[in-house]
């Protein structure tokens, strides 16, 4: 038994659906999560100073009593996971992994779409790892860059949402795709949108839920689960909670006890 907290973080809010998948697979464990609100976005910087980020930030979480870390960012997933488990001596889990995985075990054409970031789809992450684990298995990436706001902004449902998908999900419509990966921590937000657009047979493996079974495994496997206690969730932003505050209810059923400003850098 162990009721240390799980850390995770990411570069902003949207790692708030991977907090969300946690908090309902494992109701016992404690999270403290971390959004790098005044260093977002971390796509368009370089891999040395996205691993500086994720170096500081695991660094604080560990000093905060943290059993196991988990990558809620896709960015930071690719480009600095490598190296955080390099450094540090805990378990620490990625969001691209576990998505992988559980994309080639729902495909049964061999063909999976990848959405993402310009950040995630350029870095060719999860198109590598595919191919990594089986090379028969085609890969069609799209960067759907305008998703984020419309998640931020609420605009989840109707035309506008929908005549973006449409665009983008282009791509997939004369392919023999039948998995799509949500290859970032905000589109699980659009899932019936892209659902609409792209159709019904395509299964949509949303990251964040993998990799809540991920970390329920490696738990057990490690003997860090906690028991007898309720799980709480405390979130901690480097600039302002206000505007992060007003947006969470988007990202989360669960409750947050807390949201409060804290100095990573």
């Amino acid at each position: 038994m162990d009721n240390r907290p799980i850390g995770v973080f990411d570069s902003g809010i949207g790692g708030l659906t991977g907090v969300d998948a946690l908090a309902k697979s494992l109701p016992n464990e404690s999270i403290l999560y971390v959004g790098d609100t005044a260093r977002v976005p971390y796509g368009n910087k370089s891999k040395a100073r996205i691993q500086e980020y994720s170096d500081e930030i695991v660094q604080w979480l560990v000093n905060e009593n943290c059993k196991m870390i988990v990558v809620a960012c896709n960015t930071a997933s690719s480009l600095a996971l490598t190296h955080l488990n390099s450094k540090f001596d805990l378990p620490i889990i990625g969001v691209i992994n576990p998505g992988v995985y559980a994309a080639i075990q729902a495909t049964k054409t061999l063909s999976i779409g990848v959405l993402g970031t310009r950040g995630t789809i350029n870095s060719a992450a999860y198109g590598k790892k595919i191919k990594l684990e089986n090379s028969r298995i085609s890969v069609i990436s799209q960067a759907c860059p305008l998703f984020v706001p419309l998640a931020e902004e609420g605009w989840i449902s109707g035309d506008v949402p929908k005549a973006v998908a449409e665009n983008y999900l282009a791509i997939f419509k004369e392919s023999n795709v039948d998995t799509v990966i949500l290859g970032c921590t905000h589109y699980p937000l659009l899932k019936t949108v892209i659902n609409e657009v792209i159709g019904g047979d395509v299964s949509l493996v949303d990251s964040s839920e993998a990799t809540a079974s991920i970390v329920q495994s490696v738990l057990k496997q490690k003997e860090l689960s906690a028991e007898g206690s309720v799980g709480e969730v405390h979130c901690f932003v480097t600039d302002s909670p206000d505007s992060f505050s007003s947006l969470a209810d988007r990202f989360v059923t669960i409750k947050i006890q807390s949201i409060s400003h804290v100095d990573i850098s």
